[in-house]
């Protein structure tokens, strides 16, 4: 396999290109390699000549030419006999490192990375007994990004769908009153919003990532129910009224609440979007996020605006609601068939008393269902104590769930299932868990390497890990030669060139030691770098960020100035931030809207019964998600923040409606918000689950928690929309007793009465007071 690799070329014009052109050098002008395959040709050369006496040790061993190696990432599934010797290995890990110097370099670099492994599955089919994972510096973009093209079809599914639900809610059997192409142009708008702000990134030099799935579902959830909510509170207008004066009234009974939720979203999408957030990825959703929020509030104001005057001018004139054409009167349709009359049922205004007036829009399937019967369930005293105790048991499981919360730190939690990462991490994990990937020391200033005190000062930052270091090797080695380190610094370095020459052990150090040469040929270290090796245990995530975290902190505060990096720190530092960052900005946002929202709410119970349910929902989804095999990742941290919205977005109409309801009682004001706002909350609920369906399908782990936790999210928040908050209202604070008028001399009672007489008798017919 090794020979097959070194054997690869890069067509170019005019030159092929192999691993030897790209590779980086030793100083002997070879490629470098990993020292197993050195471990494995003395080995092989041992075999050959029947030699008995090579061993190989674990982690550490030592070649023919006298030097010390580290195996313990090359080498995994390790049995080994009495004094670390090898026995068996099930697993072996070859490292290739190239050059990235210049463009050109990385072009041949990428296409060579491609034909690599192309070169090892081949290899694989003619090898079947021997399983290999490739992965290369462009696998886990390449898989990344591969989630969106997996989500396409899917994706398409779930616009159909969503189209089919919301042109159905929409719809009723009175033909005149229906609105599907609301329901449609809902959609639309929604849509509009999020193709200008994808525009706009696009315009602007922004960069797509996977995560921008999510933002569909964003502008879906709020979108679709600020619709909604207008078409529900056109419903409630009086037909006689003018399409203006309909409209005014839409427009001031929901556009408030509207505007609020939309500026919530603002804020809190915005402070994701600003330099607070250190995850690129987040700060991209966020800012993508808030412009098409921002256009969709827009487009709810004009373009929707718009289509529903439209439509209630057909609905004045009594035109079909799809096909726009005048409905004849009843006796008309009478002597048409029966498939006609079906299509073009209506009720006529001339033709309904002013009783039936007002229940117009009661046809239509959830405002019938709501108002007649599950209002009067969900509020019946028998019904009650159910939905405590079913709360009871939510809270119960949410709180197992709570305590078992952890924090997501695999990298196949964000690509496509069956890809190259996740292949290769698992196998990682599985055989490469004895000791963390190798970490790099690097000294970025020139030091007096020549002094003990530095030397010293150097070695006990690596204090308590295993260590691997060149440098320290070096010393070590000038110590077994008892020569002193205390020397000058001319005779120091000198030494330290010529040891290079001399000693074959180091022949890899023009690699971790930079010279810099003066006037008067005097040469100076202006660089180093060594190598740390910790183990680990069972729980290596915790281990690798205590080590983390604690090299960070000495580099601070040592002497010397060095910093430390292994491309696993991204993913780590990824993940230890993509909680803490995001949960520090919602709670920054959530304050600045308890604080913003006091100043416009009508009464503070609004906000603290709003504050109560965003808690009892928020703590719910962590509970569940994780009993849901769910982790605290990036993903799911925003998918939390945007719940918070989306609960708010729900339950603030409901919760306003009845705290700010004067009189009668609590279970009446219940009923009242429910027939109110809960059409509009169902029917942008069934838009929403139907199309997060199909994302349950998609083979991607991205996309399964982003399914899992959007899905949780509305349903909770059904859950106490529904059941939790109508039961609790109905005994808890605000209470409804009838508030009597004061009276006062300035406001008197005038009492004037008039007799009504039959003008035949004497007898009083009627009498009225009137005051």
């Amino acid at each position: 396999l090794h020979s097959a690799v070194t054997r690869i070329q890069v067509q170019r014009p005019g030159f092929n290109y192999t691993f030897a052109h790209i590779c980086i050098l030793n100083n002997d002008k070879t490629c470098i390699v990993d020292d197993i395959v050195h471990v494995l040709e003395e080995l092989k050369a041992a075999r050959s000549s029947n030699r008995t006496n090579f061993a190989i040790t674990y982690p550490i061993t030592h070649l023919k030419d006298g030097r010390e190696v580290y195996n313990g990432h090359q080498l995994g599934g390790v049995t080994v006999h009495s004094k670390d010797r090898v026995k068996s290995a099930e697993a072996i890990q070859l490292t290739y490192y190239l050059q990235a110097i210049n463009s050109l370099n990385d072009m041949v670099a990428e296409k060579w990375e491609s034909i690599f492994c192309d070169t090892v599955e081949l290899f694989q089919k003619s090898n079947r007994k021997v399983k290999m994972y490739p992965f290369t510096s462009s696998s886990l973009k390449e898989d990344f990004q591969k989630t969106s093209r997996v989500s396409e079809r899917y994706l398409i599914t779930s616009l159909v769908l969503v189209v089919t639900l919301a042109i159905l809610c929409c719809s009723m059997q009175d033909c005149v009153r229906s609105k599907p192409w609301l329901g449609l142009l809902g959609l639309l708008t929604v849509t509009l919003a999020t193709l200008t702000a994808a525009g706009i990134i696009n315009l602007t030099g922004g960069k797509y990532n996977s995560t921008f799935l999510g933002i569909p579902f964003v502008m879906l959830g709020h979108g679709l129910y600020g619709t909604f909510e207008m078409l529900s509170s056109w419903r409630k207008t009086r037909e006689d009224q003018h399409v203006k004066e309909r409209t005014a009234a839409v427009f001031a009974d929901s556009m408030l609440s509207f505007s609020l939720t939309t500026a919530m979203y603002l804020v809190t999408f915005g402070i994701g979007a600003s330099p607070f957030t250190n995850i690129e990825a987040a700060r991209i959703f966020c800012c993508n996020s808030c412009i098409a929020i921002f256009f969709n509030y827009l487009y709810v104001l004009s373009f929707y605006g718009s289509s529903l005057v439209f439509t209630g001018y057909i609905e004045n004139n009594y035109q079909h609601s799809i096909f726009c054409r005048k409905v004849p009167k009843p006796e008309v349709l009478q002597e048409k068939p029966a498939w006609y009359r079906f299509l073009l049922t209506a009720r006529f205004s001339e033709d309904t008393t002013d009783s039936e007036e007002t229940n117009t829009y009661e046809s239509h399937l959830l405002v019938w269902f709501l108002k007649r019967y599950y209002c009067d369930w969900i509020t019946n005293t028998y019904v009650k104590p159910f939905v405590v105790l079913f709360y009871l048991v939510y809270i119960s499981f949410a709180l197992m769930g709570y305590l078992q919360v952890s924090e997501g730190s695999d990298l196949s939690n964000i690509v496509a299932t069956a890809t190259r990462t996740i292949e290769y991490t698992t196998a990682q994990q599985k055989y490469f868990s004895n000791y963390s990937p190798v970490i790099g020391f690097y000294i970025y200033e020139s030091i007096e390497y020549w002094n003990t005190s530095v030397q010293e000062d150097v070695l006990e930052y690596t204090k308590g890990f295993v260590r691997i270091s060149w440098f320290e090797s070096y010393l070590n080695y000038l110590r077994k030669l008892n020569i002193s380190t205390g020397l000058p610094k001319k005779n120091f370095t000198d030494m330290l060139r010529n040891s290079f020459l001399k000693a074959p052990q180091f022949a890899h150090f023009s690699e971790d030691i930079i010279f810099s040469k003066k006037y008067n040929n005097e040469v100076d270290v202006v660089a180093s770098r060594m190598f740390l090796v910790a183990k680990t245990m069972e729980t290596k995530r915790e281990e690798l960020y205590d080590l983390l975290e604690t090299l960070r902190k000495l580099s601070l505060t040592s002497k010397v100035k060095f910093i430390v990096f292994n491309p696993s720190f991204v993913y780590m530092d990824r993940y230890a931030s993509s909680v803490g960052a995001p949960l520090q900005n919602s709670c920054i946002s959530a304050l600045f809207l308890l604080f913003f929202s006091a100043f416009l709410v009508a009464d503070s119970l609004i906000n603290v019964w709003l504050t109560l349910t965003v808690a009892s929902v928020e703590f719910g989804v962590i509970g569940f998600m994780t009993l849901w095999k769910v982790e605290l990742d990036c993903i799911s941290v925003l998918c939390l923040i945007y719940g918070i919205n989306y609960t708010i977005d729900n339950c603030a109409p409901l919760l306003s409606t009845f705290v700010l309801g004067k009189e009668f009682t609590r279970t009446k004001w219940v009923k009242n918000a429910l027939e109110v706002h809960g059409v509009a909350i169902l029917q942008s609920y069934l838009c929403y689950i139907v199309g997060l369906i199909p994302l349950a399908a998609v083979p991607s782990n991205l996309t399964r928690t982003l399914f899992r936790c959007l899905f949780l999210i509305a349903l909770v928040t059904f859950f106490h929309c529904f059941a939790i908050l109508p039961v609790i209202l109905t005994f808890l604070p605000p209470s409804k007793k009838k508030r009597k008028e004061k009276k006062n001399p300035e406001n008197r009672e005038e009492i004037e009465c008039v007799e009504m007489v039959d003008m035949d008798s004497t007898r009083v017919v009627d009498q009225i007071t009137t005051v």
